[in-house]
């Protein structure tokens, strides 16, 4: 009985490690092993390939921000950009005082290229008084030269939190003047809320987007609002000011859910969204998204929020133009999933790359 055990023993043992010899062998790693985290698929079907070296159209980034270091720096990005068919970035700052004169200095090297973006100056927004002086600062930065505001953001915590401290939110009566003088100087604003449902969702193995989810979770402590809520304060905002034009950027982080912000694009015109860092989020629901951005043609505008390295912008490129499946890009590698071209049509796609943004986030 025991001679017989020990053979069955020795028989699945060598099973076993012949089973996982050629992994071994190789110096790699026994899949049971493998960290999410350095999980790199490759697809390995035979299937069309495209790679764009420029866009279709001129290209206009609704999105970016201060990655320009010198202004040998500033000169590099221009070149990249004429070498891929990027007509103009906007630098979503979110700087006022020293910092924003700096920016619009160093950015208005190249003004065919570049126009810069300011913050809201939340200094004393917890004292009485607050909003006369943040007012008075925008029109300064916009005399000096920002053309819009942003990227305001509120994860939860509100505008201006600190470490410390919780904000205010966008829809916060604080903020009724300051948005209303935007509106006055035709300066549109850039506002990040919340983040996609992922990060809300348990930290376990039912979440599909848990590589990129853990990164970016939002805890649900006392005082921070979860996603809908947040969402809601925008929309409150939008309501309360008609004139005021709001992009919410990364699609007010509804990847998971756009028929959210479907409706609240139906109701209120003076709200648009860019699609900013959400590539790898839209491209696994391709024909989804793409009759999504067909039923709202002249409200989504292209952006990046990414360092802006020639192949990050071809990446982007494929996934709105090509008809490509089943593919793992390096730049968009947040979650685990593979990407699908959204084989934009092409009036759908000059207006997302250049129509809106000339309309929207560029007014004369």
């Amino acid at each position: 009985m025991i001679q017989h055990f020990h053979h069955r023993l020795t028989a699945l043992v060598t099973v076993a490690l012949f089973n996982t010899w050629p992994l071994f062998a190789h110096g790699q790693t026994a899949p049971d092993s493998i960290l999410l985290k350095d999980y790199r698929p490759r697809s390995i079907y035979k299937i069309p390939e495209t790679r764009p070296e420029q866009a279709r159209v001129p290209v206009i980034d609704c999105h970016s921000h201060d990655y320009a270091r010198t202004e040998a720096d500033v000169e590099r990005w221009a070149r990249t950009m004429e070498s891929v068919g990027l007509e103009k970035t906007i630098i979503l700052s979110g700087a006022t005082g020293a910092k924003l004169d700096a920016l619009v200095a160093k950015y208005g090297k190249r003004p065919d290229r570049f126009t810069v973006w300011c913050g809201i100056d939340y200094s004393g927004m917890d004292q009485p008084g607050y909003g006369p002086a943040a007012v008075a600062e925008l029109e300064r930065c916009f005399k000096a030269g920002a053309t819009g505001v942003g990227e305001l953001s509120d994860k939860g915590r509100g505008l201006g939190a600190t470490t410390n401290r919780l904000g205010m939110h966008v829809d916060d009566p604080r903020m009724d003047a300051i948005l209303e003088k935007c509106a006055d100087l035709r300066m549109p604003v850039n506002i990040h809320v919340a983040e996609d449902k992922w990060m809300y969702e348990p930290m376990d193995t039912s979440n599909d987007g848990l590589m990129n989810a853990w990164t970016w979770r939002v805890t649900n402590a006392p005082g921070i609002l979860q996603h809908d809520a947040v969402v809601d304060t925008l929309e409150r905002a939008v309501q309360k000011h008609p004139r005021t034009t709001f992009i919410a950027c990364h699609l007010a982080n509804c990847c998971s859910d756009l028929n959210r912000l479907g409706a609240m694009l139906d109701k209120y015109s003076n709200l648009n969204a860019d699609i900013g860092a959400r590539y790898s989020e839209l491209s696994p629901i391709p024909r989804f998204v793409s009759a999504f951005f067909a039923r709202y043609p002249g409200r989504i505008l292209y952006g990046t929020d990414m360092t802006p390295d020639p192949g990050m912008y071809r990446e982007t490129f494929r996934i709105l133009e090509t008809a490509d499946e089943h593919f793992y890009l390096a730049y968009f590698r947040n979650y685990h999933w593979p990407l699908y071209g959204l084989d934009l049509p092409e009036l759908v796609l000059k207006n997302i790359y250049r129509e809106n943004a000339l309309r929207i986030a560029l007014p004369k």
